[in-house]
């Protein structure tokens, strides 16, 4: 049996009518989690609004225009926790708004490209994600993490900042401030260590940006240069929060096995239960690197560098200052509990004597020129990117999705798992 339609151009079968409409109750069952996605994407569905279930869901006749009922949330949940779900078909951003100019960055999801939006001429840099690769590698709770993580950075200087959140039936679109002096991993690779007061100030603008993630009680997890840029004027941006793990109270912890080998603690490598304090860790290692031009127990033998942070005492060479030695004994403390930032987490590290030149009111207010500058000439210069990624063409399926996509299982598994994924600025945001 099939069904006809005078605007279908072919047929659809009773099967896949059946289908829709089985759809649809299932994510009436996860209406907390996003119905107005949901019944945005199936409002726009002329088969499936033409069901008198659905008819009786949205509030339309068979020849009216489909429009969003009125639902009845949950209680509305506390300040700290109000955030901007947005609608799927996300009025202020869709792929065809932008040009995709150069590729910048690569991932195991998808790549990172420069893009100029059509109408403001504003450039971005957006980070486009393929949804069978993530849910194929059952990540998205991470990705989901990391958006709701960008939603609450809009108050740092040192975070990069989330524009819009946006999807099609394959493809997620994170829409980022452009961030082009470079990686931190960039300009240590090319001038191999760095001065000590210009690691202090990468520190301090590192560790600032740590603080504040943990006043939201969110674990960053995953610091290292490559995570680390320099923005235009050469201040830290920190990005990429694809591994931070939310809702981490003050002495809470968490026990996932995550990170970079380098930089990873030695409660994680034990799977024991951490706490923030594996950040302050991070913090340390990266310090080092800087200091240095490697990580603290660094080995190409992985199993040896792991024993090396499982057992190896750290070895701090003459040429840095003591404090510098101090701070860095502190924060490489194997003993989580005796680990500097244990007992006040930030307070601690910004009163420590390493960062005694530091005005953190300045900081916070970039008003202490950085002790390097990138020199970038505009948008358009990329000399700070490998050109591994810039040279690389951009692919034409960036900005579409395919013509014809049915719902098939694995569409579906992505409408679940995405739902509440997209989001817009409230409108007074554009006032």
């Amino acid at each position: 049996m099939t069904v006809k339609t005078e605007a279908a151009r072919g047929t659809l079968t009773y099967s896949r009518m059946r289908g829709m409409v089985a759809i649809l109750i299932a994510f009436m069952k996860q209406r907390r989690m996003g119905l107005n996605d949901f019944i945005q994407k199936i409002a726009n569905n002329s088969y499936a609004c033409k069901h008198p279930e659905v008819q009786s869901i949205l509030k339309i006749s068979p020849t009216q225009e489909p429009e969003l009922m009125n639902a009845n949330p949950s209680p509305p949940p506390s300040p700290s926790q109000q955030i901007n779900l947005g609608p799927s078909s996300n009025p202020h951003a869709k792929p065809s708004d932008f040009h995709f100019l150069k590729v910048i960055g690569k991932g195991s999801f998808g790549k990172v490209l420069l893009a100029r939006h059509k109408a403001e001429e504003a450039f971005y840099a957006v980070k486009v994600l393929q949804k069978k690769a993530i849910l194929k590698k059952k990540e998205e709770k991470h990705i989901m993490s990391e958006r709701n993580v960008l939603l609450k950075n809009v108050k740092h200087p040192f975070l990069v900042g989330l524009h819009f959140s946006f999807q099609t039936a394959d493809k997620l679109y994170f829409v980022l401030d452009y961030i082009n002096g470079g990686e931190l991993f960039y300009h240590l690779q090319r001038e191999r260590c760095f001065l000590e007061p210009r690691a202090r100030f990468y520190a301090a603008e590192i560790a600032s940006a740590l603080g504040y993630l943990h006043s939201l009680n969110i674990v960053y997890r995953d610091l290292k240069p490559e995570n680390i840029l320099l923005d235009s004027q050469g201040h830290i941006v920190l990005t990429d929060f694809g591994l931070c793990k939310e809702n981490i109270e003050h002495n809470g912890t968490t026990s996932t096995f995550c990170g970079t080998p380098e930089y990873l603690a030695p409660e994680v490598l034990h799977k024991q239960p951490y706490d923030r304090t594996v950040d302050w860790w991070c913090l340390g290692a990266v310090l080092y690197e800087m200091l240095y031009g490697l990580p603290p127990f660094y080995s190409r033998n992985t199993a040896e560098m792991y024993d090396n942070i499982l057992n190896k005492p750290l070895q701090l060479k003459p040429n840095i200052t003591n404090s510098a030695r101090h701070l860095l004994e502190g924060l490489l403390q194997k003993d989580r509990t005796k680990r500097l930032g244990a007992k006040d987490d930030f307070m601690e590290i910004k009163s420590h004597v390493f960062f005694s030149l530091i005005n953190w009111d300045d900081l916070i207010n970039k008003k202490i020129t950085p002790p390097f500058n990138p020199n970038v000439s505009g948008p358009s210069d990329l000399r700070h990117f490998d050109p591994e990624f810039t040279e690389e063409p951009v692919p034409n399926s960036i900005g579409r999705s395919p013509d014809s996509i049915l719902l098939t299982a694995s569409v579906k598994e992505a409408a679940e798992a995405f739902l509440g994924f997209s989001y817009a600025p409230p409108v007074d945001s554009f006032l």
